[in-house]
């Protein structure tokens, strides 16, 4: 009876995840959160090629408190200035304010906040809290499940601190962002779902923008990714994002790469 009872409950559990795959967006955050009382690792790199290859490498822990409210902690270290060596962390936090569930279907709202440290230098006005500059952000996401569709928009300001950096002359000091996004995310596997085990595949496309309200200047790019779920518990990504507009110069996050795997684990939070 144990036994069936605890198959019972993975199973559950499967299908909730599976039900909520496509909503596992590669480069955003959708507004719904992981299982309460869970825990997840999450190991990232992301890079470019030209005119020298560099990358940065991402550790990370989610903390799921509850089916409102989880905690991300982030550590990252690159070699983007040339030389190996910890860049600094960031700390974030997200809200579930809002749920309207239906069948095969539902619409979540959520607010986010980041604070994040860097030993970086201050090269161009564009703000990432990911690694490059130190800051906090805070903004809103709304994410809607249509079966297997899910759609997403992060609305988000960022302000940089003082760099306690020398800038490069002539280049412009950070000081503030507006943050947009639209992220889609398609279940392609499997058809139809069976049992936990099952191996889930998405497909993604999302829009990444920026704009100064300084200045005006702003970019946008496109960031197609793929996606496999393995057992309910296991997330690989592949991603790449490039820029098909903008006049945001010298940007840290242009034409890269990036993958991720991830490990999931359930109800370990008393």
């Amino acid at each position: 009876m144990i036994k069936k009872i605890i198959a019972f409950a993975l199973i559950i559990i499967g299908a909730n995840q599976m039900v909520n795959a496509q909503e596992l967006y590669v480069y955003t955050e959708p507004a719904s959160n992981m299982p309460s009382k869970s825990i997840g690792i999450r190991l990232a790199n992301e890079g470019f090629f030209s005119p020298d290859f560099r990358s940065r490498s991402v550790g990370e822990m989610m903390i799921g408190l509850n089916k409102n409210l989880m905690f991300h902690a982030q550590g990252f270290v690159s070699d983007m200035d040339g030389k190996y060596r910890l860049e600094g962390g960031s700390f974030y936090a997200k809200y579930r304010f809002l749920s309207i569930d239906e069948t095969q279907s539902h619409f979540r709202g959520a607010a986010y906040g980041r604070i994040s440290t860097s030993k970086r230098p201050t090269y161009t006005e564009d703000i990432n809290l990911e690694g490059d500059n130190s800051g906090w952000q805070a903004g809103l996401i709304f994410t809607q499940l249509i079966h297997k569709l899910a759609l997403s928009a992060t609305f988000g300001y960022s302000e940089a601190f003082e760099s306690k950096n020398k800038q490069l002359a002539g280049m412009p000091e950070p000081d503030k962002m507006l943050n947009y996004s639209l992220s889609s995310g398609y279940l392609v596997l499997p058809f139809v779902y069976k049992n936990y085990n099952q191996p889930n595949f998405n497909v993604y496309l999302e829009l990444l923008g920026k704009t100064n309200p300084a200045n005006g200047n702003s970019y946008l790019d496109l960031a197609p990714a793929l996606q496999l779920i393995l057992n309910s518990r296991t997330r690989i990504d592949l991603g790449y994002r490039f820029q098909v507009a903008g006049d945001i110069q010298n940007r840290y996050l242009k034409n890269m790469y990036l993958a991720k795997v991830e490990f999931n684990f359930f109800n370990v939070l008393k």
